[in-house]
């Protein structure tokens, strides 16, 4: 007799450390870690780590509920005018909240569907850049994109080949730019702890 098990699909989110970025001399903001470790066919990566702020998922969960509109969406925690970054109560009740607003998106089939939600969980690209690989404008394809990341290096070899050969299109500082793959400024801060499967190529 041939036994075949059959592994049930399972994808693990976490919302973690917060951190308070600063945006300017007068703005600061916090971002938090959000670390996956799924079996799901969905997922190109099995493991992955990256960081987001409060307004990021404020898009994604546009851009999700414009995509699927007889889905109702969980709902985001509440943004308050009385939220105070430097109140720990304040900050983890909104970490909770974006942990159960994931939760329960990773649950639904037709939104796992949907290429913004994978490249928002697995790579640190911006919401502009994320908008643009999806629409097809960008040199590399969503799957480019994370496993790129997942390397982590921060652009593509050819956006390198191609400053050397001195193309001022390159060359831009642009923080929007999306000729190459130029992740947000948050991922300078994306302290990934050790994982258990950090050995994922």
């Amino acid at each position: 007799l041939i036994f075949i098990m059959h592994l049930q699909e399972f994808v693990t989110v976490l919302v973690r450390d917060p951190r308070t970025q600063k945006e300017d001399s007068w703005h600061s903001y916090i971002d938090y870690e959000i670390f996956i470790h799924t079996n799901s066919m969905c997922f190109t990566r099995k493991t992955s780590c990256v960081r987001r702020r409060f307004r990021e998922f404020v898009w994604l969960r546009q851009r999700l509920q414009s995509n699927a509109v007889l889905i109702q969406l969980p709902e985001l925690p509440s943004k308050t005018p009385f939220f105070n970054m430097n109140n720990p109560h304040h900050v983890d009740h909104r970490r909770q909240g974006l942990q159960e607003f994931l939760e329960k998106i990773l649950q639904d089939a037709l939104l796992l569907s949907d290429s913004r939600l994978h490249l928002f969980l697995q790579t640190q690209l911006s919401p502009e850049d994320m908008e643009a690989c999806v629409s097809g404008q960008t040199k590399y394809s969503v799957a480019d994109a994370i496993h790129e990341f997942a390397s982590l290096n921060r652009r593509f070899p050819i956006e390198d080949e191609e400053r050397k050969k001195g193309k001022n299109d390159a060359d831009s500082d642009s923080e929007s730019s999306s000729s190459g793959l130029r992740p947000s400024d948050d991922s300078i801060s994306c302290g990934c702890k050790a994982s258990p499967a950090s050995e994922e190529s």
